[in-house]
């Protein structure tokens, strides 16, 4: 902690900021960018400084992000234009679907599990239920046709109960991967950002029993993340589905194109 030399207030740099929060010093210059917390001042050396309304204004940061909330809700909340129970109220909704279906998934495995341990005949509508990838057959075969969906289907339900889960903990890591590096700031073109999208290539590769992953379609798809708010919700938001889809870009000119 130093004090300011104009006003005589306490302030604390970047650095001591950053690990009296636990977080880095990448991410509160993240925050900047994204127009959530600006330091208190920047020094003539280019350091930046925070006072304690700025702490007290990442102190709300971090307790929304660890609610949920993406970088575009806080936004909201901070600017005024959504309190803060609208905005939680939203991300409530999400939280219960994922909650109910969870709660089919965890049933699922109990009734096959109990079925098998007696000996039972086991029912498809039991085994899969919470596991629904049938509710955007319409949509898939209307991108690309019904031997695609054909095919992706044919392809899950092949793969076993612990193929399906070991598929399922990839795929979240991924997602989860994704939202650290863009809440971190990383570039597109960041060593971090290319890592991931080599994953997100393999990831893509290894679906449907293995299928060829051309530049059209990979960055297609990148686009699409961006478009479609459903997938751009995976991402964290809009913005961090934009960073996907820039660093797949960067990725299919190095390497695909």
């Amino acid at each position: 902690m130093t004090t300011r030399p104009d006003t005589g207030t306490a302030e604390w740099s970047i650095q001591e900021v950053a690990k009296a929060a636990g977080t880095t010093s990448r991410t509160l210059r993240h925050y900047q960018d994204a127009g959530l917390l600006a330091p208190s001042r920047i020094g003539h050396n280019g350091y930046r400084y925070y006072d304690g309304g700025c702490l007290l204004r990442l102190q709300r940061i971090l307790l929304l992000r660890g609610l949920g909330l993406g970088l575009p809700g806080i936004a909201a909340v901070l600017a005024g234009s959504t309190d803060t129970a609208e905005a939680l109220r939203g991300h409530l909704d999400l939280l219960l679907q994922e909650r109910d279906r969870l709660e089919r998934q965890i049933e699922s495995v109990r009734t096959t599990i109990r079925k098998t341990e007696r000996g039972e005949e086991l029912m498809a509508e039991e085994m899969f239920n919470g596991f629904d990838h049938t509710q955007y057959k319409e949509e898939v075969e209307q991108r690309w046709g019904k031997d695609a969906y054909a095919k992706g289907d044919r392809w899950w339900r092949g793969l076993t109960e612990a193929e399906r889960s070991a598929w399922q903990e990839r795929s979240r890591r991924l997602l989860q991967d994704w939202v650290a590096a863009a809440d971190a700031g990383a570039a597109p073109d960041s060593e971090e950002a290319q890592e991931l999208a080599r994953r997100q290539f393999e990831w893509l590769a290894g679906a449907n029993g293995g299928q060829d992953v051309s530049y059209g379609y990979f960055t297609g798809l990148g686009g699409m993340y961006v478009a479609d708010p459903r997938f751009g919700a995976n991402y964290g938001g809009e913005a961090g589905a934009s960073f996907v889809r820039d660093a797949m870009q960067v990725y299919a000119d190095r390497h695909l194109a």
